[in-house]
């Protein structure tokens, strides 16, 4: 729970300390608030196929970070949750984007590289497109990436 408290205060800091300087926040948060298609309103937290029992106290602390983003009316703060699946890979130059629901591929995967991650973030602190929302994003072919070592982090 010290990663809840801890995710939620700073959230909070940084958004009274941007309060009235006029400045825009992008923020990456995580997947774990993201709704799960087809489930009547699952979120991913809630559900092991996208977030093992082991990473869910973080996602939960990303969702209370999430929230906290969302009650702000005076900073300009745009959030992106990654998908489930976040590892180094290739980069492909091509993503998908969406809102609040989990982008899946034709398994049920939702995955980025880290790489191409990096691209829908620099795009939205160049050229703002969601202003005071979130917005997340995966793999344009839906595919998994190659991590470039053995070790995964599926377990996620």
């Amino acid at each position: 729970m010290l990663g809840s408290v801890s995710r939620l205060t700073t959230a909070k800091a940084l958004l009274a300390g941007l309060r009235g300087a006029g400045v825009r926040l992008v923020a990456v948060g995580g997947a774990g608030s993201l709704l799960v298609p087809g489930s009547g309103g699952t979120l991913a937290v809630d559900d092991p196929a996208h977030v093992a029992p082991a990473w869910r106290a973080i996602a939960r602390a990303g969702n209370d970070q999430l929230a906290a983003f969302r009650t702000s009316t005076d900073v300009d703060c745009s959030y992106l949750s990654p998908p489930a699946i976040l590892e180094p890979g290739e980069r492909t130059g091509s993503y998908r984007i969406g809102t609040d629901e989990l982008l899946v591929d034709s398994s049920g995967l939702s995955t980025i590289s880290c790489e191409d991650l990096a691209l829908p973030l620099l795009e939205e602190v160049e050229r703002p497109r969601h202003h005071r929302t979130r917005f997340t994003v995966a793999r344009a072919d839906g595919s998994v990436p190659r991590p470039r070592s053995a070790a995964s982090s599926r377990s996620r």
